[in-house]
């Protein structure tokens, strides 16, 4: 029996999510230590993954497979695309930056009783989101998928409620309302969305009489599964808006600028960055794959809907005064982004996606986590705090601006690698919605050039005079990511030879080509 790589994986973490949060309450920096030596571990491991990996052999590999709820047909079943691989490989990459921006966020900031332990139960939390989220995109059981997809709402409302942002302008009774409300309805959006996708997940395997992808696939390919056209809308709809809601797309977007602002930048990171990659990531494996001609039929109200994300989400970008809430709007922006190619059906455009997610969790992390170190430093999050910080804190400034501009996708920078293929699959199948696309860029371009002019440049305020610059931890965080975003934005082969081959399986079970161009015969 070969080694279950997958599984381990996934195990990794959440053993060392129990062995930090059992660590004794006066040993917070063994906690800390602990925590990120679990995290690295399993950042071997998916290494390990990827390089066992075959981007030319069967569409699933590393499979595992055993008998679960023998009653109900659930099995155990893991396996992994290019597309999954690419997102456990970033969720892996991604969490000891997290755990190390993160290392001072739940100090407590006077004594507490011994029986409480918020360093051992922050870190905890993050390891055990970390566990559910790669299993997420391990798994190829869609009762198991559901499970984790709902279990990892329960340690992220801990994150969002218990261990928000200390950089709060009102009273400590304020920000704990304001931290309360952002969970609350960071659980309540996505329980609602959860509870409308069990529902299809019932109703898939009345109709299939299993959960399992390969068995559904299988059963497709030989004519013995059929399903009605309206039933197969219900499910699909059933599925695409438990996704859009995690995803999150308009109008489904609302808790997400709350759950940012009042998490800590780490927990931020580790919304947009990681989790909400399950639902674009799932809309790729389960929705387009289980019920593809329901999805063609939806293409069009789903692009209209992605349109509105981008240009709603950087509308409202260019207006905030918030520096954390930016952010998250701008996410929203690229989320919409992501959709459009995916349901762009065409190969540059899912291809595009796909590296779209990768390349925005990088972005994303290096210019929030940048962010977070900047207002730790000062306390407040509100943009009209700041001015001239490049004058006092010239390599904190330049990070700031490194991941500002790979958020608006400059060339030369990871993102726009992915962004261009979006707006090609785009054009060619779609051509207005593509027109309509590109003013994301321009907003893009406006709110974080702005956001970067008024916290960065002019005379220095009194403030942030004495202001440090990045210490040696900071910089172990920030310096890898942006090495990665150039990398990949000069040099985004190694991510493509991976991802191709998934999207065009995607391709096939939709039955759908790319575009042939138009080409004048020569006179």
């Amino acid at each position: 029996m070969s080694f279950p790589l997958l599984t381990a994986t996934a195990a990794l973490p959440a053993i060392g999510a129990i062995a930090t949060a059992a660590v004794p309450a006066a040993r917070r920096t063994t906690a800390k230590w602990l925590a990120l030596l679990f995290s690295l571990a399993t950042l071997v491991l998916a290494g390990i993954a990827l390089a066992r990996f075959e981007p030319g052999g069967a569409r699933y590999q590393l499979t595992e497979s055993h008998a679960w709820i023998k009653d109900f047909g659930v099995r155990y079943e893991l396996g992994v695309d290019g597309i999954g691989l690419a997102l456990m490989a970033l969720t892996a990459l991604l969490i000891p930056f997290v755990i190390l921006a993160g290392w001072h966020d739940a100090d407590p900031l006077e004594t507490k009783s011994s029986r409480w332990r918020p360093t051992q139960g922050f870190f905890a939390l993050i390891l055990m989101v970390e566990a559910m989220v790669i299993l997420s995109f391990e798994a190829t059981d869609v009762f198991l998928f559901y499970i984790l997809f709902e279990a990892m709402l329960i340690p992220m409302y801990f994150l969002i409620g218990g261990f928000g942002d200390r950089a709060h302008t009102g009273s400590d009774e304020n920000a704990a309302a304001q931290r309360s409300y952002a969970a609350v309805k960071f659980l309540l959006y996505n329980l609602v969305g959860g509870l409308i996708m069990l529902a299809a997940v019932i109703g898939l395997y009345v109709v299939a009489g299993t959960f399992s992808l390969s068995e559904i696939a299988e059963a497709r390919a030989s004519g013995s599964l059929s399903m009605a056209t309206s039933t197969e809308r219900w499910l699909f709809l059933g599925f695409f808006f438990a996704f859009a809601v995690k995803a999150p797309l308009w109008p489904l977007h609302t808790w997400l600028p709350n759950a940012m602002g009042e998490a800590t930048s780490p927990v931020a990171v580790l919304i947009t960055a990681v989790v909400d990659k399950v639902g674009t990531f799932a809309m790729l494996r389960f929705c387009l794959q289980l019920f593809p001609e329901a999805s063609k039929w939806a293409t069009p109200v789903i692009v209209v809907l992605a349109l509105i994300s981008i240009v709603y989400g950087a509308l409202l970008a260019v207006g905030q005064r918030d520096i954390k809430r930016l952010i998250a709007y701008a996410s929203i922006s690229h989320f919409g982004f992501i959709i459009l190619g995916i349901f762009a059906m065409t190969s540059q455009g899912q291809s595009g996606a796909t590296l779209y997610m990768v390349n925005h969790g990088i972005s994303t992390a290096a210019l929030m986590l940048v962010a977070g170190f900047l207002i730790t430093r000062r306390g407040s999050r509100l943009i009209a705090d700041y001015g001239g910080v490049q004058k006092v804190a010239p390599v904190l400034a330049g990070t700031f601006l490194i991941g500002g501009l790979a958020t608006l996708s400059l060339p030369g920078l990871a993102p726009f690698v992915s962004e261009f293929l979006v707006l090609v699959g785009t054009f060619s199948a779609y051509p207005a919605a593509g027109i309509v696309a590109t003013t994301g860029i321009v907003l893009a371009a406006l709110y974080v050039l702005v956001l970067y002019q008024r916290t960065m440049t002019g005379p220095v305020k009194a403030e942030v005079q004495g202001m440090a610059d990045l210490k040696v931890r900071e910089l172990v965080v920030v310096l890898p990511l942006i090495a990665l975003l150039l990398f990949l934005g000069v040099y985004p082969k190694p991510l493509t030879e991976i991802v191709n081959p998934a999207v065009q399986h995607t391709m096939s079970d939709v039955q759908k080509k790319d575009p042939q161009p138009e080409v004048e015969a020569a006179k």
